[in-house]
C-alpha cells in the first residue's frame, strides 16, 4: 500500500512543471550564493585621507594604508570639512586626518595625533573599519620607532601616534539604530508583499476566484480591492513599530515621519506588486509560499540587514542593484540616523518607484481574468 502512496505523490510532485526546478535551484543558490554574500568581514571600505603634513613620514602611512586589502583610498581631500561632506554624500565611509608636523613631533619625540572620523550608520562597519586602520597606523608606530631609535632621546619619552576616533551619525555605535529601521523593512514587506498573495493564491484553492472572473467586475480593481486592506495594516503596523522603537529603546528619527511614510508608499506598491506577480504564477499556496520563501531569503541576505553591500564581492554587489529592500533600507537608516530629507533620498526613491512600475504592470497583465 505505502509504495502505490509514495509513488502517487512523486509523480503529483513531478507533474509540477515549477517544483521541482525550485527544489534543485533553492540549495544550489543557497550554497554558491550565501556564503560569498554574508560574510561578516568588513572589506572594500571607502577611505578619504587629509594629509595635512605632506611629509616622507606621512606619504608612507598613506602607502601603507591603501596598501591594505580592507580599504580602498577613494580620494585624497585637501581638507577635513571636504572629507566629511563626503561622508554624508555617502562617498566615503572613513575619513583620517594627518595633523600638520606630524614628522617633526615624531623626529622630536612627542605625542602625534590622527583623527578618525567613520560613519556609524552601521555600527559594526565603522567600528571594525576604525579598529582595522588603527591597527594599521599601531603597526606603523612601532616600525618608525624601530628605523628612528634616536627620537627617544631627544625629549625622554617613546614617540607614539595617539588615535583619535569620531563615530559620526551614531557616536555610541547602538547596534540597535541599525537594525530597528531594517526590522520595519522587513515587516512591511511581510504584510504589504506576501500575505495579499497568500490571500489570492487561497481563494484559487477554494475556488472563490472563479466566481469572481465570471463577474464585470476590471481585473485593477479587484487587485486594489485585494491590496487596499494589507496596505492599511502595514502603515498601521508601522505607525505602531515607530511607538514601540521610542519607548523601548528610545529610538526616534533624526529625520521626519513624513519622508519615511513617502518612501514606505512607494515600498508598499513594490513589494505588493511582487507578491501579485507570485500569486500570478502559483497554482497552490504550497507553491507560493515555497517561491515566496526563497525570494524573502535572498532579498533578506543581500539587502545589507547584517552584512555590508561594500564587504560582497563584486559579482553579489551587481546583483543587489535588483534588490528593493536594500533601497528601502538604505532609505529608512538614512532617514533615522542621518536626517535625511526627500531630496537626498532621491535616487533610492527614484530606483523604487521603477521598481513599482514594473512589477504592478506585470501584475496587472499576468493576472488572467475568464469572462
Amino acid at each position: 500500500m505505502i509504495k502505490f502512496l509514495l509513488e502517487k505523490e512523486f509523480k503529483q510532485l513531478l507533474r509540477n512543471s515549477f517544483l521541482p526546478k525550485l527544489i534543485l535551484i533553492f540549495p544550489c543558490m543557497i550554497m554558491l550564493l550565501m556564503p560569498w554574500a554574508v560574510s561578516l568581514e568588513i572589506k572594500n571600505i571607502q577611505l578619504n585621507i587629509v594629509d595635512n603634513d605632506h611629509s616622507v613620514i606621512s606619504q608612507r602611512l598613506v602607502n601603507k594604508i591603501a596598501a591594505s586589502t580592507y580599504f580602498r583610498l577613494k580620494e585624497v581631500p585637501a581638507s577635513y570639512q571636504e572629507g566629511l561632506t563626503n561622508i554624508e554624500s555617502g562617498e566615503a565611509d572613513i575619513v583620517m586626518e594627518i595633523p600638520q608636523n606630524l614628522e617633526r613631533d615624531w623626529m622630536n619625540g612627542e605625542e602625534a595625533h590622527i583623527l578618525i572620523a567613520a560613519n556609524s550608520v552601521n555600527g559594526m562597519k565603522g567600528g571594525l573599519g576604525s579598529s582595522y586602520l588603527a591597527s594599521i597606523i599601531s603597526d606603523y608606530s612601532t616600525e618608525l620607532r624601530s628605523e628612528y631609535p634616536d627620537a627617544a632621546f631627544v625629549s625622554g619619552a617613546v614617540p607614539t601616534i595617539r588615535i583619535d576616533t569620531l563615530g559620526l551619525f551614531n557616536p555610541n555605535l547602538n547596534y540597535k539604530l541599525y537594525m530597528i529601521p531594517a526590522l520595519m523593512a522587513m515587516l512591511l514587506t511581510l504584510l504589504c508583499g506576501f500575505l495579499p498573495a497568500l490571500n489570492i493564491v487561497s481563494e484559487k484553492e477554494v475556488g472563490t476566484i472563479e466566481q469572481i472572473n465570471v463577474t464585470p467586475v476590471p481585473k485593477f480593481m479587484f487587485i486594489l480591492a485585494k491590496l487596499l486592506p494589507y496596505w492599511i495594516v502595514g502603515f498601521v503596523v508601522l505607525t505602531l513599530c515607530f511607538i514601540l522603537a521610542w519607548l523601548l529603546y528610545g529610538v526616534v528619527p533624526v529625520g521626519y515621519f513624513m519622508v519615511i511614510y513617502c518612501s514606505a508608499i512607494l515600498f508598499v506598491l513594490v513589494m505588493s506588486g511582487f507578491g501579485l506577480v507570485i500569486s500570478n504564477y502559483s497554482a497552490t499556496m504550497q507553491q507560493s509560499m515555497f517561491v515566496m520563501f526563497f525570494f524573502l531569503l535572498v532579498l533578506m541576505l543581500m539587502s545589507g540587514l547584517f552584512t555590508p553591500i561594500s564587504s560582497m564581492p563584486e559579482w553579489a554587489q551587481m546583483i543587489t542593484i535588483f534588490n528593493p529592500l536594500k533601497y528601502f533600507m538604505v532609505a529608512m537608516r538614512m532617514v533615522y540616523l542621518k536626517g535625511s530629507s526627500l531630496v537626498e533620498l532621491l535616487p533610492q526613491l527614484g530606483v523604487l518607484l521603477l521598481f513599482a512600475v514594473v512589477f504592478n504592470t506585470w501584475a496587472v497583465l499576468s493576472y488572467r481574468k475568464n469572462r
